[in-house]
């Protein structure tokens, strides 16, 4: 378990600190992080039904404003080490989930005080014209918190692990087979707070056509993708032979000018 546990929160500081400043390659995100945690910890598969599922949930969950959505590296990074180191059950692992996010979200809002003050220094640094120092200042507010990542998630899989382990015990069925239900009532409300986002009247038809298929004709997810595909081409005019004439010719007149 020390091995495991060690493994674990270093991914976590690569997902979570190093995936921003290298650029915001959303290797963060739980559909990246469950996977690859699930393959080292030897249950690939586990890591990738979890990784869709958590992504799912936290799929809608956005940063907007002043608003933190809960940390869902954390919660994919845990409920999979869970689930693989304890024979968790999948289900109740989902459950988990956004608590867990919420309780980590916490501990990054304390050290968020301490990022906004060292980011004060930014505007008098810009205006001096300093470029070396606000590269230096850039990978200090993105890594200062690094030793806490590590002994937080490190904490959360070795000793958490037998807390777990102990309350899955303790607890009873009905209250886990509660936890399960609200497994797969959770990825639905990722997917509500989605589809609010880019909402619009003209494209209800086709959310209800994808019900149809799924509900009354038994076409699968990715049958319905595939379908979407093809009529998004269709729709927006890809191969429309006018539109590449158009286009060519706007081109012509901009080469002459």
């Amino acid at each position: 378990m020390l091995f495991e546990s060690i493994l674990c929160a270093v991914l976590y500081v690569f997902f979570k600190c190093f995936d921003y400043q290298l650029g915001t390659l959303y290797a963060f995100r739980p559909i990246v992080v469950c996977p690859v945690v699930g393959a080292f910890l030897g249950d690939l598969h586990t890591g990738l039904v979890l990784g869709a599922s958590i992504e799912a949930l936290f799929m809608g969950s956005v940063s907007i404003g002043a608003y933190i959505p809960p940390d869902a590296t954390s919660a994919g990074l845990l409920c999979t080490a869970y689930v693989c180191l304890l024979g968790l059950d999948t289900e109740v692992a989902v459950g988990l989930a956004m608590p867990i996010g919420t309780l980590v979200l916490g501990v990054g809002n304390l050290g968020q005080l301490v990022s906004n003050w060292l980011t004060s220094f930014i505007p008098g640094i810009a205006r001096k014209g300093e470029g070396g120092k606000l590269m230096a200042l850039h990978w200090l507010i993105g890594v200062w918190l690094i030793p806490v990542w590590l002994v937080l998630i490190f904490c959360a899989v070795y000793f958490g692990s037998g807390a777990i382990d102990w309350l899955v015990n303790a607890v009873p069925e009905f209250v886990l087979n509660g936890f399960a239900a609200a497994a797969n009532i959770l990825p639905v409300m990722g997917f509500a707070m989605l589809l609010r986002l880019i909402y619009r009247k003209e494209l209800l038809p086709y959310l209800f056509l994808g019900f149809l298929l799924t509900s009354y004709m038994g076409v699968s997810t990715l049958g319905v993708a595939l379908l979407a595909a093809i009529i998004a081409i269709l729709t927006l005019g890809f191969f429309d032979k006018n539109q590449q004439t158009a286009a060519q010719i706007e081109g012509a007149d901009d080469d002459d000018f």
